[in-house]
């Protein structure tokens, strides 16, 4: 009698990217996503959309947040699928609720949130003493 096992490999990878709250920072980071989701071979019908959430999470700690801002990439490899979780925390609300930013064009911003809603197939975000992390998941099969 034979016993074959069926043995699953779990590959798990984790990146964390400091943002410094400086002009270009943005699209830095977001550069340095993509050669970390490039090395970690994500699939590929996930990296597109799992950037443009990056900059949308990144913009929003810009735009709304206090510094220091991070963005932490995981991805998990399972059975199979893959699942990339997308967080960046920041240090909390930097004006008073319903205090627009200076300079802001409302009709040219303010869509970033619908966007990761559309995107990503889970979402959140945790509230802690002294900031906020926002996240998104984006699954690969």
């Amino acid at each position: 009698m034979t016993v074959e096992l069926n043995t699953l490999v779990r590959e798990a990878y984790e990146h964390v990217f400091p943002m410094p709250p400086v002009a270009g920072a943005v699209s830095d980071v977001r550069r340095r996503a993509g050669a970390a989701l490039a090395a970690w071979k994500v699939s590929p019908e996930i990296v597109e959309d799992a950037l443009l959430v990056v900059s949308e999470l990144l913009t929003n700690a810009i735009v709304h947040a206090l510094p220091p801002a991070v963005l932490r990439l995981s991805w998990i490899r399972d059975a199979g699928f893959g699942t990339l979780h997308i967080e960046v925390t920041d240090a909390g609300p930097a004006r008073t609720a319903g205090q627009a930013p200076e300079g802001i064009d409302p009709d040219e911003h303010g869509r970033g949130e619908e966007i990761v809603h559309a995107l990503a197939t889970r979402h959140g975000i945790r509230v802690r003493p002294g900031g906020f992390t926002r996240w998104a998941d984006l699954v690969a099969v």
